[in-house]
């Protein structure tokens, strides 16, 4: 457990997480619209993921940021800014080793389940990392920061958990799933990687605490330590080593 700031301090360093996870989701963000209006001057399928191809293995670095219309990246855009901020802000370290499993996950997904001759492309399988990730992180960790982003990140985005399986046309369910999968292994490996908050302690807490306190130094006061070497004083005569005689007794019936 880390130790405890002042709550000022505190407060100072909760802001400054929350503004470089927000900025990094906008820098993010702005950079997979410059490339989607660079895509309307050239042919873009050889920068997807092609299936069973290997040719299509360059799209595991570049089709995340690829996209196929404006609805696409919008709702990818919404995606990124509020999953990546949170995620961002509750784990700066674990996000960023994460990333490149989620990045890499959602290509690998397409790449190995999707079917040949098809192109997959966009950023959604890294935000199905990043809702895995976050959800899977609240569930190992338990602390209540941890707890409350992943209610939030279940309860703006819990129907990924549905979108990782096939349920529309012209849906990249590989990717998700391969981002997914991506998410819960990043989970598991960069739990550590960010310091536990400290735990605000209850008043009951607080009162038991003092009166442990008041009952050792009562004890330290009224009662003497027990001492570690106690001498002594009276040893045991030795016994003599002829304890007694047998006499021997004849039998009743005996007749001499």
């Amino acid at each position: 457990m880390s130790t405890p700031l002042p709550r000022d301090a505190q407060r100072q360093s909760d802001r400054r997480r929350f503004r470089r996870a927000l900025n990094g989701s906008l820098a993010f963000t702005l950079l997979l619209w410059l490339c989607f209006i660079a895509q309307q001057t050239f042919n873009w399928e050889f920068l997807s993921v092609t299936p069973h191809s290997m040719a299509g293995l360059l799209g595991l670095l570049t089709a995340p940021l690829l996209h196929g219309s404006v609805e696409h990246i919008l709702a990818n855009t919404t995606g990124i800014l509020l999953l990546g901020t949170l995620a961002g802000t509750t784990y700066p370290k674990a996000t960023l080793r994460a990333l490149p499993l989620l990045w890499l996950g959602s290509g690998l997904g397409a790449w190995l389940l999707g079917d040949p001759g098809s192109h997959h492309l966009g950023v959604s399988g890294v935000t199905h990392g990043l809702m895995f990730l976050v959800f899977t992180l609240g569930l190992l960790r338990r602390d209540r920061a941890a707890i409350a982003a992943g209610m939030i990140a279940f309860l703006f985005f819990g129907g990924m958990l549905m979108t990782i399986l096939p349920h529309e046309a012209g849906v990249s369910w590989q990717s998700h799933l391969g981002g997914a999968v991506g998410g819960v292994v990043a989970a598991f490996l960069f739990r550590r990687s960010d310091p536990l908050p400290v735990r605000a302690k209850y008043s009951w807490e607080i009162e038991e605490e003092l009166e442990q306190q008041r009952n050792d130094h009562a004890h330290d006061t009224f009662e003497p330590r027990a001492p570690d070497d106690v001498p002594v004083l009276w040893q045991h005569a030795a016994m003599p080593e002829e304890r007694g005689k047998v006499l021997p007794f004849r039998r009743p019936d005996s007749v001499e």
